[in-house]
């Protein structure tokens, strides 16, 4: 427990508590010694102007120092407990009383007979001085009433100052339990989904940072999850694709060696075909692997695409002529900061995609221009194109249009849209309003790049 967030905020509040309330008994100690220091000033003040006011009036009378005068006013002056020595006005000594408390009424009120020091006050009748009075008055600062009342702040500050602790205690754990719940519920759900619960997740209480985090867990368990999915359907996919051609290899190899079909040209052709089919299909598996990490593996430097293509179109050039199909190029100089070989893969895969689904007597073409500072690679077909509910399946690993009747490994477009992202573009595919298939890259250009429109013919 005392290990735990909410504890340890529980204990802070108490603390900030407790340090306010020491704080605030230090400054009221401090203001009120201030104020009580001025106010004794002044009262000490007073008395003493009272003692040299009593000291004139017995003068007065009598235009002379009476003892029964001063004898008079000497219960006065006792109960202020204060010592007075009188002088005439020529220093001759004329009456004194000494100072403190005299009885036991004046006694706790007057705080004992601790008298401050003397001082010498003129006692004035007419504007004459008629005498000195050496006046001493008990320490104001020391009398019971003011250490009664000092002592009763104290301990109020203090009590309040402990109330205050454990309230903020109080409040503290409550506050910070409160606080904590999304953090308990994060560590559970976290903790479930580490132990293989794909469906632990955490109930948004609010749309504060605790909701935030609550959203950004949801979010990373849902990625888990499509990951998992991802996951578990391409080893399906590879299984289903590697299954074929091994059956073909395994059953044709075992007739042979049954003795059922005997080892001429036919039969080494055809595992030769299967042989290039397994061949194919790993190289693409590596392909698309490489692409996934295209991002960290990059190596770019500024590429004319004109160029680029214009050399991979020339290499489809037969592959084109043996299929019926022409290849008409129209390509605008574009720099571009890429991979040069990512590049032609991007470029190659396109127009093997679009060459498998053109039939003998059909076209392809492949334009190159620039669109809103990008550099747009646009390669349409005059084949059926893509139907309405695949179009949003083209890009998927392993998905082949047309039942697969097409043929290939359903990766080359996927392994185009990883490149393609890698480089900082995006593609898209759709139909031609005459008919075919229409796929579009765009990637940014370089800075700093000219325009200069050319034809290339493969």
């Amino acid at each position: 427990m005392r290990n735990s967030y909410a504890w340890r905020l529980a204990a802070g509040f108490a603390g900030v508590g407790l340090a306010a309330a020491v704080l605030t008994a230090i400054l009221v100690n401090l203001s009120f010694g201030g104020l009580l220091s001025g106010y004794l000033g002044q009262q000490q003040q007073s008395r003493q102007d009272q003692v040299v006011a009593l000291l004139a009036g017995a003068y007065e009378r009598h235009q002379s120092w009476d003892p029964a005068e001063l004898e008079a006013v000497s219960p006065a002056l006792a109960m202020m407990g204060a010592g007075v020595s009188l002088q005439d006005a020529s220093g001759r000594p004329v009456w004194s009383i000494a100072g403190g408390s005299t009885s036991s009424m004046t006694g706790p009120m007057m705080g004992g007979t601790t008298l401050g020091a003397p001082q010498r006050l003129p006692v004035m009748v007419g504007g004459t001085v008629v005498g000195t009075a050496t006046v001493s008055l008990p320490v104001q600062g020391r009398l019971a009433v003011n250490v009664a009342f000092r002592d009763a702040v104290n301990r109020l500050l203090l009590l309040g100052g402990l109330l205050g602790g454990l309230a903020a205690l109080a409040l503290g754990l409550v506050f910070a339990r409160r606080a904590t719940i999304p953090v308990r519920d994060l560590t559970r759900a976290a903790g479930q989904l580490a132990a293989g619960d794909r469906g632990a997740r955490v109930l948004q209480r609010s749309g504060d940072e605790f909701g935030q985090m609550a959203a950004a867990f949801n979010s990373m368990a849902d990625t888990i999850v499509e990951e998992d999915r991802l996951r578990q359907t391409f080893a399906a996919d590879i299984a289903h694709e590697l299954r074929t051609p091994l059956m073909i290899l395994s059953s044709q190899l075992e007739a042979m060696e049954d003795g059922i079909l005997g080892l001429g040209p036919d039969s080494i052709k055809s595992l030769q075909e299967e042989t290039h089919r397994l061949s194919t299909l790993v190289a693409d598996l590596e392909v698309l692997a490489s692409a996934d990490a295209a991002h960290f593996s990059l190596q770019k430097e500024r590429v004319d695409l004109a160029v680029l293509a214009a050399a991979v179109a020339a290499e489809f050039d037969q592959l084109f002529q043996a299929g019926g199909v022409s290849l008409e190029p129209k390509l605008e100089a574009e720099v571009v900061d890429g991979d040069p070989a990512r590049l032609r893969q991007i470029v190659g895969n396109l127009l093997a995609n679009a060459l498998k689904f053109t039939p003998a007597g059909g076209r392809v073409r492949i334009r190159l221009e620039r669109e809103a500072g990008r550099a747009v690679i646009e390669v349409s077909d005059s084949g059926p194109g893509i139907s309405p509910d695949e179009l949003e399946r083209v890009f998927e690993r392993f998905f082949r249009g047309r039942a697969g009747s097409a043929g290939g490994s359903g990766i080359g477009l996927t392994v185009v849209r990883e490149l393609v992202a890698a480089h900082g573009g995006e593609v898209r595919a759709g139909n031609a309003a005459g008919g075919g298939a229409v796929f579009t890259v765009a990637i940014p250009l370089a800075a700093g790049t000219h325009a200069a429109i050319r034809d290339t013919a493969a």
